[in-house]
């Protein structure tokens, strides 16, 4: 299954890195929710076009594994343990439709933030939207004993989410090639979502 995987995951990961470098500035710190292993961390880190000099990426995790290649805080699922405004950019990759309480976890990504949330999701728009979200989430997780909610966001409802928390969008993607081949149409393009939430509009206002 991995090996199956690997390919798509590898494409996957070029396409956010070429989306979140552009956005990033000298010396920002980055903040990966829902880390894993740390491989997107690292990958910015390593861009092909470059990394702006001195960003630091860290993550944050649940149970933190060990031996990542970026640091990795614990964290208990409820409150991040970071101060007010004490990161640039937070990531969040694939990781909101897997939480029992996403709205919780959006409002500490947008207290911990100085600038930028990244949010990569997915979005539907029908019934047959939902049944191929839902069969892409399962064989990509099940394997690996993450809990699939079946839950996503139509494109209305992530328009909607942003006002919650004091931000606003800065820009969005609502398709993207994220999959190699044959993948891409049947489970990439308009599945997929990409927005970018600014953070400081009430400060410089």
């Amino acid at each position: 299954m991995a090996r199956m995987h690997k390919p798509i995951y590898e494409h996957r990961l070029r396409v956010l890195v070429a989306q979140i470098v552009p956005c990033l500035r000298a010396g920002d710190r980055v903040l990966d929710v829902g880390c894993g292993n740390g491989t997107l961390g690292a990958a910015l880190l390593a861009a092909p076009l470059g990394c702006p000099a001195g960003v630091v990426v860290e993550g944050l995790e649940r149970v933190v594994r060990g031996g990542e290649p970026i640091k990795v805080h614990a964290y208990d699922g409820k409150v991040m343990p970071l101060e007010d405004k004490s990161v640039d950019v937070v990531i969040v990759a694939d990781v909101l439709h897997h939480e029992e309480q996403p709205d919780r976890l959006l409002r500490e990504c947008a207290r911990v933030s100085r600038r930028l949330v990244i949010i990569k999701d997915h979005r539907i728009s029908g019934a047959l939207s939902k049944w191929r979200v839902s069969l892409m989430d399962w064989a990509a997780n099940a394997p690996y004993g993450v809990p699939c909610l079946f839950r996503y966001n139509t494109l209305a409802q992530w328009r909607g989410e942003p006002a919650k928390f004091n931000a606003t969008i800065e820009h969005e993607l609502t398709s993207m090639d994220l999959y190699p081949g044959l993948w891409n149409p049947v489970f990439g393009k308009d599945l997929q979502y990409m927005v970018f939430w600014r953070t400081d509009k009430a400060e410089n206002a």
